[in-house]
Formats: structure tokens, sequence, C-alpha cells
């Protein structure tokens, strides 16, 4: 049975419903956030937590990694990272590489402007023309 139709259809849940519908105590919840980017759930106008359909989706996928597949914290983090649902963290070197490229292309557009804005400019009169012109 997958994960979607063992969730009770709402759009929202506590931190207390999440954590049985998980397995975990809400303190290890709690500490899933601190590790893994993509679970970040709201607060309510009274400072509780408040899940998305998403967020518990995702924890459920944490718990499978961690507890049936015995992957690390690291190693879930990064096998979630290749299934597009973690975003890439702080010291992913495609991070680098996309900075460099970005670099790269601002020097390239403002090198363009410049051309553009020579080939604006009117050109000086040459020869003769220039002189009858002065």
């Amino acid at each position: 049975m997958s994960a979607r139709r063992e969730l009770p259809a709402k759009l929202y849940y506590r931190i207390g419903e999440v954590a049985g519908i998980v397995g975990v105590e809400p303190h290890v919840l709690r500490y899933w956030e601190s590790e893994f980017r993509s679970i970040r759930p709201q607060k309510s106008a009274k400072g509780q937590r408040v899940y998305s359909r998403r967020d518990v989706e995702t924890l459920l996928k944490v718990k499978e990694l961690l507890y049936s597949h015995r992957f690390t914290i690291a190693g879930a983090r990064r096998k979630l990272r290749e299934g597009g649902i973690e975003p890439p963290g702080d010291d992913d070197p495609s991070l680098e590489q996309a900075r460099r490229m970005r670099e790269a292309l601002v020097e390239i557009r403002s090198e363009i402007v410049a051309i553009m804005q020579d080939l604006d400019e009117p050109f000086p009169p040459k020869g003769k023309a220039a002189e009858r012109a002065s």
C-alpha cells in the first residue's frame, strides 16, 4: 500500500498526528527538520508546526531510508537529492559550477551591452568629408 493512500485526506497535519503516522516520536521529527531542507513545516498562528501532505510523504521516505534501508543521515539526504526531493546542499559542487557559469554569463552580457552602446554612437566622419564638416 502506498504512503499516499495511508494518509488521512487532510491539507495539514499537526506534529502529534505526523508522529503517529510516521511512527516516530515528535522530537525525532524536529531533528529531521534540522537535517533535511525539504522538510519545512509552516507555523500556525499559535506557533504549532503544521505539516503539509508533501512534508508527511517526505518524512515517510526518510524513515524508510533510515530504518529499513539503514542509510545514514548523509546517505538519506544524498538519496533524496538524487530523487529530486531534497534541494542541493551548500557543499554541493554543482552550486559552485552554477555560480561560475552565472559570473561568466554576466560578464558576457556586459560585453554585449558595451558593444551595442558602441554601435548606437554616431561614427565620426572620415577623410575629406570630415574636413568639410568642421
